[in-house]
């Protein structure tokens, strides 16, 4: 369903990393849907800008090996294997990106001055993800609200700078750009003190747009799945043979079948329901029915805690930073996996977790008010 606010609302182009991508990914368009949804209930009308950095101009998801992030030969295999499921996968967020949102047209660094009166924008938000992140996307003109028709004229909600790893020069760098925002709201504290120094703008760390819903939010997207016996969900963003083994354990102990989104195809010849081929609405729905979810992905633990669902998240690369501080805000620290030891049992407190959530959504939810109205 489209979303169609009055022409008197103004309008903001949201920019994050979503559409084009090296691997379809249910945190990046959960978030940019959560955001666009939070913004128009403040007033305005989101569009989604269809913006391709530079960076990613050569990524392709339906040709994802030359990006894979484990080069081995057994890991290009599973991909091979994979492949019906990821075909099926990006057609089906394709369809999520069209349907769910006010989707602009194409823009890449050739054309992006021309999106303000083609889509009728009056500013930009950057945000939510790992936009600011220079191992991943360098300093992209376009996150760091660096093209001519952004500059003064946007904001940054959520951005993350993941785990980086900054050179003098990218610091150089990242100073001018950042004086490009009228507000700066980032997802990790870390570099809270260092913006501060540097810009005479609100700054402020807040939430991940998809912490700023709630569970009836993401009801409306769910599709429940087809097999109504219990299950354990696993959901691996990156291979980790502990954790694999460990849900096995759990699954086995609790009499529980395996759902797994992964593209480890020949867990197939083991039993586990492999689910690749799961778009954005069959991926809420399967947590959301879910006995027990096991998860090395940030927002797969974070939809986790919103349907209240007993979960384990272990570590993976550069994600660390952002699963610590949501598990620390919540009071959730327990669940995170570092050696796999026996299961835990004790089902964590829901209420003090949901009042948590509650205030820090109210918070960032009146920053990212409070940042609009400044444009």
């Amino acid at each position: 369903m489209v979303i169609v606010c009055s022409s008197e609302m103004k309008t903001f182009g949201i920019i994050s990393y979503n559409i084009h991508c090296n691997f379809t990914n249910y945190g990046s368009a959960l978030q940019s849907w959560a955001l666009c949804r939070t913004i128009e209930r403040l007033g305005y009308k989101p569009v989604l800008m269809d913006y391709c950095p530079d960076i990613l101009r050569d990524k392709n998801p339906l040709d994802p090996f030359k990006n894979m992030w484990d080069k081995d030969e057994e890991s290009r295999r599973m991909c091979e294997l994979t492949m019906p499921a990821i075909c099926e996968n990006y057609n089906k967020f394709d369809r999520f990106y069209t349907e769910r949102f006010n989707r602009s047209h194409a823009y890449t660094s050739e054309n992006f001055n021309d999106c303000v009166a083609a889509e009728g924008l009056d500013g930009f938000v950057c945000g939510s993800d790992t936009i600011f992140c220079p191992d991943e996307f360098g300093i992209d003109d376009g996150y760091y609200a660096n093209y001519s028709c952004m500059r003064g004229r946007s904001i940054s909600y959520a951005a993350s700078f993941g785990d980086p790893h900054f050179t003098p020069e990218t610091y150089a760098l990242l100073d001018v750009r950042l004086k490009n925002f009228k507000a700066i709201g980032i997802r990790e504290s870390g570099m809270v003190p260092y913006i501060k120094q540097r810009v005479n703008v609100p700054v402020s760390q807040v939430i991940d747009p998809t912490l700023l819903l709630s569970s009836t939010d993401f009801d409306d997207l769910v599709q429940a799945p087809e097999n109504k016996e219990p299950y354990l969900l696993l959901y691996a963003r990156r291979y980790n043979p502990k954790m694999e083994a460990y849900a096995v354990d759990v699954a086995k102990k609790n009499g529980w079948r395996i759902v797994e989104i992964s593209l480890r195809a020949t867990n197939a010849e083991r039993g586990h329901e492999m689910r690749y081929d799961a778009g954005v609405e069959e991926f809420i729905g399967l947590v959301k029915h879910a006995s027990y979810v096991v998860t090395n992905s940030y927002h797969g633990m974070i939809v986790a805690i919103h349907y209240k669902k007993s979960f384990d998240i272990f570590s993976r690369e550069q994600c660390d930073t952002k699963i610590d501080e949501v598990l620390n805000r919540l009071e959730l620290d327990y669940r995170k996996r570092i050696d796999v030891v026996d299961t835990i049992t004790h089902r964590p407190d829901w209420d003090g977790v949901s009042s948590r959530m509650k205030t820090h959504a109210a918070e960032s939810r009146l920053f990212l008010q409070k940042s609009l109205e400044l444009i």
